[in-house]
């Protein structure tokens, strides 16, 4: 009986975390590296089939690997997203629900504690957006708030701030190579490299300023919205056309600027960052474009700033994949890119996020899994959400995932991407200030979305994301559709009461 029980031991210490699937094999404690930038969207990413950009950095991600063709935010805008992806709850119940009130209790029970206690090595490197002092990393260096593209400050572990003189996708990739080179190499690894690009005001790196200026994009084909049948998309303000600002946004700056991205520059920085952008102010002068004209020029030149900002976060994220390389750690390491939401690049007229409309509801997710061995890129279209990569992580380090967290692991569909994923999602964004977007949550499945807005606005839309993606036609009180609308209260209700949103519930059954 002794011996029996020995053999068992030794079986379940010998296959802890190494479990044969399909192909391939689920490695014991893989090493973790997660890469969030902020607000790049999708639709600027060559492996969702972009056509207006090149980021074949970040598609690498993806070589023998996964696309998240279907993942989501549970509240889209930056701390939010970020505390949802530490602690795998919705922002109701991790206590974060708004960049304007809400404090991070970073003591909370999150994915990285678990790691930790498991022995993992953890970081938090570049922006983390929930506050001054990261608990669960064995490291940190962060940037205070959204930071700064040229020489940025960075808050160390023991309190003091320090200025690096240089540009802050390359500063921040940098740091994370040094500290994977220090690390204790007998310990498994878990690495946040949170970056600041493509945040607003998009400022890109010398080198890469004109890289899109022979680039004509094409308009939107719903650049010209007029919002009929959606009330909160009416009193929004963050449109290209009012919104965007002339100097802060578009760089149009004034002899005297004192704008304290241009004045934190070093002389030679200065020189040529004012020299690229003075020249086009002086060509805008020349064509004293007004109307529609005016607003198209904003349109280029964003695109112009957005995508060449995006270009340094490529190059720097191809930096990191060739430095695990080279230290022959990527076979038992896993990647993971995306943006802490989705962006809007003229569609509706926008520019921002916030909305759960598909654009900013959305997030880019790419995987490299190395347990996997099947070549080429493998598209998965289940839907998943952020707060689903910390359970997910976990499962993948052989540890439990606690009962408190409310995402689900989607590692079931990376081993064997016929398994089916979510049938419905559940978004709730807070704010009520910056942009005007009225407070709302809602579900959406495969084919329809319902929103429920609240506060600055009161009113319900519905769409068919099968017949209209671009979400233009609101449906809510089209008769044909009272049916899928009573249905779809249902399917709200039953989330809600899954995921203990109070607020949201009372809200539900509040009568317009």
């Amino acid at each position: 009986m002794r011996k029996f029980v020995r053999n068992i031991l030794l079986v379940v210490i010998l296959t802890k975390g190494f479990v044969l699937f399909g192909q391939g094999e689920r490695l014991g404690s893989p090493n973790i590296i997660i890469i969030i930038s902020d607000d790049h969207t999708r639709q600027a990413i060559s492996a969702y089939g972009s056509t207006i950009a090149l980021t074949p950095n970040i598609d690498r991600i993806a070589e023998n690997g996964f696309v998240f063709n279907n993942a989501y935010i549970n509240n889209s805008i930056c701390g939010p997203s970020r505390a949802g992806l530490l602690t795998g709850k919705y922002s109701h119940k991790n206590g974060y629900k708004d960049n304007e009130n809400s404090s991070y209790d970073s003591n909370q029970d999150q994915f990285v504690n678990h790691l930790q206690k498991a022995g993992y090595q953890t970081a938090w490197i570049g922006k983390y957006h929930l506050g001054h002092n990261p608990k669960g990393f064995d490291f940190w260096e962060i940037l205070p708030g959204q930071g700064h593209y040229y020489n940025p400050d960075f808050i160390q572990m023991d309190g003091k701030t320090i200025r690096k003189e240089g540009y802050v996708s390359d500063l921040i990739e940098d740091t994370a190579e040094k500290w994977i080179s220090e690390r204790d190499k007998d310990q498994p690894f878990c690495l946040i490299v949170g970056h600041k690009a493509t945040h607003r005001t998009w400022m890109p790196d010398i080198q890469d300023l004109r890289k899109y200026d022979d680039v004509v994009f094409p308009i939107p084909e719903t650049f010209y919205d007029s919002y009929q049948g959606r009330k909160a998309a009416q009193v929004q303000d963050m449109t290209i056309r009012n919104t965007m600002q002339m100097s802060y946004d578009l760089k149009m700056y004034s002899e005297d600027t004192k704008d304290g991205n241009i004045t934190r520059m070093n002389d030679n920085q200065r020189k040529d960052f004012l020299g690229y952008y003075n020249g086009l102010k002086d060509s805008l002068e020349l064509h004293k474009f007004e109307g529609d004209q005016l607003t198209e020029w904003k349109f280029q030149r964003y695109m112009r700033d957005y995508l060449a900002t995006a270009t340094s976060l490529d190059r720097n994220i191809g930096r990191l994949l060739d430095y695990i390389e080279s230290e022959g750690l990527k076979d038992n390491t896993i990647v993971i890119y995306l943006s802490d939401q989705g962006f809007y690049l003229g569609e509706h007229g926008w520019f921002d996020k916030r909305f759960m409309y598909e654009e900013s509801f959305s997030t880019p997710m790419l995987m490299y899994y190395p347990g996997n061995q099947k070549k080429g890129t493998t598209q998965l279209n289940q839907m998943v959400m952020n707060i689903d990569i910390g359970p997910t992580l976990l499962e993948a380090a052989g540890l439990k995932v606690p009962s408190s967290m409310q995402g689900s692991s989607f590692l079931p569909i990376v081993e064997k991407p016929n398994v089916k994923g979510r049938a419905a999602l559940y978004y709730h964004y807070y704010e009520n200030g910056e942009h005007s977007v009225s407070p709302h949550f809602g579900i959406k499945t495969a084919r329809f979305k319902l929103i429920r807005f609240y506060k600055r606005v009161e009113s319900w839309e519905l769409f068919d994301l099968e017949n209209d993606p671009n979400e233009l036609n609101n449906l809510y009180e089209n008769r044909e559709y009272k049916g899928t609308i009573k249905l779809m209260k249902r399917k709200l209700k039953k989330l809600l009461q899954t995921y203990e949103d109070e607020q949201a519930l009372e809200i539900l059954n509040r009568k317009l």
